[in-house]
């Protein structure tokens, strides 16, 4: 009877054995045919409308490019984890995709607030950030390993405060703004550039991301008599632009490429009419081949419009699938090619890194006309 029992337990050892060896063998296969690229989005929070459409943006160059062979022979699939718009939270998803996931590659944050908080987590373990809408000028020199494919608020910043001055006379402006690294950094540069230009500040109201009632500020606005006014944040704007309505505020405003959301000309009205803004080069309606295909693409997948934080992200998963195709999987491979890319032909236009992982582009003006938002120049 014993012997029985030892010669099941022997058997019952020895497929255990098996088993575990098969599931060790699969895991390793599946490890050496998958390339996971790790990905910090705000999914819940005040951010969760710009995270999900970015997420959209990203399965969708990941599927495209699995179906055509995948890179380097190997699938590739983004591991996903929720900053909710905090920096501290955005530490510590990337601390997880390293110790845990042991990716090469970050994607995110979308706010410049948590890609500065990510940066020297990422810089000490040598990962590479890719950020698609981080525009804070700080992050110039954030670190080797860190990149943006989106402009600097040092140009955006800039090319607005000209605008004003030169083209639409404006002598003397208020600014209002959401009061985090993106806000700060981009009317930093504004106040600079149009001050530098002979204009005159007149008045500064900072707001809490998600703020909701703006009279206390725009009440102080309507006091030092600007005859423009510029505003930066996200969605807050139509709600700020139709409380400046009410109270009768009537002068130009002007904003940042942020202003370009649908759901501020739903909130605002009439009141988005005439506003204008710095834009990049991203143009749902464009006749390029590569942009309509994104566009039908992202509409028949997911029954909505790409907006500028999907075609960013867009750009951005596709460069770094190119950077691997070029340049391998290590993180300083990957970094290397990220540097040496030179006039990426993405959707949100010509796409070049400068020796700080600065993207290089244009940037251009827009305006709201009949609830549309158009080209100014």
């Amino acid at each position: 009877m014993k012997k029985g029992i030892w010669i099941v337990g022997a058997i019952v050892t020895v497929v255990l054995a098996i088993a575990v060896s098969q599931f060790v063998q699969i895991s390793r296969e599946r490890k050496n045919t998958e390339i996971k690229i790790g990905v910090v989005l705000p999914l819940s929070g005040e951010g969760a409308k710009y995270g999900t459409t970015a997420r959209q943006a990203i399965d969708l160059v990941f599927s495209e490019v699995n179906k055509r062979g995948g890179v380097r022979n190997r699938t590739i699939s983004a591991i996903y984890e929720d900053s909710k718009g905090v920096g501290k939270d955005g530490v510590s998803a990337l601390q997880k995709l390293i110790t845990v996931d042991h990716v090469s590659a970050v994607i995110g944050g979308l706010f410049s607030s948590v890609t500065l908080a990510m940066a020297p987590v990422a810089e000490r373990n040598r990962v590479v950030v890719l950020s698609p809408t981080s525009s804070a000028p700080s992050i110039t020199n954030a670190g080797d390993y860190i990149f943006r494919n989106c402009a600097s608020d040092v140009f955006e910043g800039s090319v607005m405060a000209d605008a004003a001055i030169q083209e639409l006379g404006i002598k003397k402006t208020a600014v209002v703004y959401v009061n985090n690294d993106y806000g700060v950094g981009i009317v930093g540069v504004f106040k600079k550039t149009f001050t530098d230009h002979g204009g005159q500040i007149v008045a500064e109201e900072a707001f809490p991301q998600g703020a909701t009632d703006f009279r206390s500020h725009l009440t102080k606005i309507i006091a030092a008599e600007p005859n423009g006014v510029y505003i930066v944040g996200y969605k807050e704007l139509g709600l700020l632009l139709k409380q400046a309505r009410e109270l009768g505020l009537a002068t130009q405003f002007m904003s940042s490429v942020m202003f370009e959301d649908p759901e501020v000309l739903t909130i605002a009205g009439d009141a988005a009419e005439g506003v204008i803004y710095s834009a990049r080069a991203y143009d749902p309606r464009s006749n390029e081949p590569h942009v309509i295909e994104f566009v039908t693409t992202f509409e028949d997948q997911y029954q909505s419009d790409p907006d500028i934080f999907a075609a960013y992200a867009y750009d951005a998963a596709r460069i770094l699938v190119q950077a691997i195709r070029q340049g391998g999987m290590s993180s300083d491979a990957i970094r290397d090619a990220i540097y040496s890319i030179n006039n990426f032909a993405g959707v949100t236009g010509s796409t070049s890194f400068d020796e700080n992982g600065d993207v290089i582009q244009p940037a251009y003006l827009k305006t709201v006309h009949n609830g549309q938002f158009i080209w100014y120049r």
